[in-house]
């Protein structure tokens, strides 16, 4: 079998409800699984698993954790039972030591939704391996874009890497009576700068993100924003997958880095 180069992915998961109100993301997360060549393994830093020290999980046949409270019974019901890889972990775990970027092992951190719930949609059979890697709370956003870097070479084994957060996530702004609500322009105005920084290959530009407009109101806490730089450390051509705002304010974009 011919080894085929995966992008790096950027995906917006937004609610917990995606699981069974897929909107319009779930489709065009369909899609873009059957127009890629199918994964060896998937990678994936979670908005969800923030820790203070860069750790990579090694368990065998991590647990599908509903981390989170207030929802419809069938939400908890659902199972992502995947398997780990613990070879290949291990050997993540040598990439980001070899590249001055020291992490950890961890076998016993179940799958946060940020994980699982994406991947229903683009590879419901749960047969492809899936390893997550955490989001250090402390790490700059360049340490973030290195750790994207040192791991890049997997795309060419066939390996698919995905940042998995919200190109906007505020929970107090989202209009959660009204799912077709219209979206304010300090959530536009926001994504539609990165879309251009991105597309103009100004990635120093989104790495500076203490620059962008209304960031304060977008992302009051870093940690959605956070996964977009690890995807942005995979490949250098940014191209834009799927855009579109859910619960009014929170964004639901798709970006490929190839």
């Amino acid at each position: 079998m011919s080894i085929s180069t995966l992008p790096g992915l950027f995906i917006s998961h937004g609610s917990p409800m995606l699981a069974i109100e897929p909107e319009q993301v779930g489709p065009a997360l369909h899609r873009l699984s059957i127009n890629l060549p199918t994964p060896r393994a998937i990678v994936v830093m979670s908005a969800h698993w923030e820790s203070q020290a860069l750790e990579v999980s090694t368990s065998s046949r991590p647990e599908t954790w509903h981390d989170f409270g207030g929802f419809p019974r069938e939400l908890y019901q659902i199972r992502y039972p995947a398997p780990g890889d613990i070879q290949l972990a291990e050997r993540m775990i040598q990439m980001l030591e070899q590249g001055d970027m020291p992490a950890h092992a961890n076998s016993l951190r179940p799958r946060d939704h940020g994980v699982w719930m994406p991947l229903l949609h683009m590879y419901p059979d749960a047969e492809i391996p899936v390893i997550q890697i955490s989001l250090p709370s402390h790490f700059s956003a360049a340490q973030i874009y290195q750790v994207g870097q040192i791991l890049a070479p997997l795309r060419d084994e066939q390996i698919l890497l995905i940042g998995s957060g919200s190109i906007t996530h505020n929970l107090a702004e989202l209009s959660w009576a009204e799912e077709q609500a219209s979206t304010p322009e300090w959530a536009s105005g926001f994504r539609n700068w990165v879309v251009h920084q991105l597309s103009n290959d100004d990635f120093a530009a989104v790495l500076n993100w203490q620059q962008a407009p209304h960031i304060q109101r977008n992302h009051p806490t870093l940690e959605h924003l956070s996964p977009l730089f690890f995807a942005m450390g995979t490949g250098p051509r940014f191209s834009l997958v799927h855009s579109s705002f859910s619960l009014g304010a929170l964004g639901m974009d798709l970006y490929r880095f190839d």
